[in-house]
C-alpha cells in the first residue's frame, strides 16, 4: 500500500483534502487494521478488525478507479495496484476464514 502514497503524489493539489486525503487513509487504514486486530484479546475482536481492513481495501480500489476515471492516474499504474488489492483481498478472506473456524 505504499505505493498509494507515491501515485497520489502526482494527483492535481487541489485534490490534497479529497481524493489524494481519501486514498492514503484508506491505504494506511488495511494494515493498520490487522495490527490492531491481532493484537486485541479475542478472535472475534480480530475478526471484526479483519473485516475492516477488507472494507479499506474495498475504498481503495474503489478510489483508485475514480483516479483512474478521472485522469488523475494512468491505467498503467493503477493496474498493478488494483492486481495487488486483489492479491491482498484474497488473504484476508482466507485469513478471515481462518479466524471464523477458531470461533
Amino acid at each position: 500500500m505504499e505505493e498509494v502514497y507515491r501515485v497520489t503524489t502526482a494527483f492535481p493539489k487541489s485534490e490534497l483534502y479529497g481524493l489524494t486525503s481519501q486514498l492514503r487513509r484508506a491505504a494506511v487504514s488495511v494494515p493498520s487494521n490487522i495490527a490492531e486486530g491481532q493484537t486485541r484479546a479475542t478472535t472475534k475482536e480480530y475478526l471484526n478488525h479483519v473485516s475492516m481492513a477488507q472494507a479499506s481495501l474495498a475504498e481503495v480500489e474503489t478510489q483508485l478507479e475514480i483516479a483512474r476515471r478521472l485522469g488523475f492516474a494512468v491505467p498503467a499504474v493503477v493496474s498493478p495496484l488494483l492486481d495487488q488489492a486483489a492479491i491482498l483481498g484474497k488473504q484476508l478472506y482466507a485469513l478471515r476464514d481462518a479466524l471464523a473456524k477458531r470461533t
